[in-house]
């Protein structure tokens, strides 16, 4: 079963198992984790569940869908190039380990 770490702003890391398919903003809403608001509940229309991902998994992930790509340009923390909206990162076994960092905030 793959496994995504959360790293919160203040060090703290959450190691969140998942299943295949799922999307790294569902394993984190499904174990309660802070940091991650999913306010329109993955429908990449609100961009309330925003993390940097780790540069050395960045280059695993699909490329930014155009929909994904406004979204970033309005979420509450700074965009950086590794921005993704964790609703549009759907776990597969090659991303077992994938490391998200959170935003200080999400709105």
């Amino acid at each position: 079963m793959p496994a995504i770490n959360f790293m919160h702003p203040d060090g703290k890391s959450d190691r969140i198992e998942t299943s295949d398919s799922e999307s790294a903003m569902q394993a984190a809403t499904r174990h309660g984790l802070d940091g991650i608001l999913a306010e329109c509940g993955g429908n990449a229309m609100c961009a309330t569940c925003h993390v940097y991902v780790d540069e050395d998994w960045l280059g695993r992930l699909p490329a930014i869908g155009d929909d994904e790509d406004a979204l970033l340009d309005g979420t509450a923390a700074e965009r950086l190039p590794n921005s993704r909206l964790s609703c549009q990162i759907v776990i597969t076994p090659d991303l077992d380990g994938l490391v998200l960092r959170l935003p200080e905030r999400q709105v």
